[in-house]
């Protein structure tokens, strides 16, 4: 008896060696420099309770999947490309309520939108979808730049090797 318990029990730790040695090790990024990457966000969809916009959600979600993987900030070169329903995310509180049809509105991003640029993420905004808003440049978030318009600057990083990801 004390044989057959000793041969289970071996047989047993065994397989616990065999099952642990199989058991895949999760795959994290290689390149840990000169990470170049372009969100394209116009969708106006926010996180449940907070007015927050989704796509600026996730880009903070990913600069800090990258920083749990050993990416310094300094090797992360992020834009965002703000357009259609997601522009107004860019805007100061006085247009971001106009366009909300809320006078005592604040725009819920603002606090984000900071943080992303204290972090060294590029945010832009489409001066075509501005304009079709009935805003100026100078109605945007301080930090937050303009570009001619969102289909074009997407183009162009991404022709300059910027990986693309479209926020839908």
């Amino acid at each position: 008896m004390f044989i057959r318990a000793l041969i289970l029990i071996t047989a047993g730790l065994w397989l616990g060696v065999a099952a642990a040695a199989e058991k895949p090790s999760i795959i994290t990024v290689q390149q840990k420099t000169g990470i170049k990457v372009v969100y394209d966000i116009d969708t106006g969809a926010v996180t449940p309770g907070t007015g927050i916009g989704r796509g600026l959600y996730y880009v903070r979600g990913l600069l800090e999947s990258y920083q749990k993987q050993g990416v310094k900030l300094k090797d992360l070169d992020i834009h965002v490309v703000l357009h259609g329903r997601a522009a107004p995310q860019a805007l100061k509180d006085e247009g971001f309520a106009q366009v909300v049809g809320d006078p005592f509105a604040v725009n819920p991003n603002k606090a984000l939108i900071r943080d992303l640029l204290d972090l060294g993420v590029k945010v832009e905004v489409c001066n075509v979808t501005l304009k079709a808003y009935g805003f100026l440049p100078d109605d945007v978030l301080p930090g937050v730049r303009p570009v001619f318009d969102a289909y074009t600057r997407l183009i162009d990083l991404q022709m300059r090797g910027y990986g693309y990801i479209k926020f839908d």
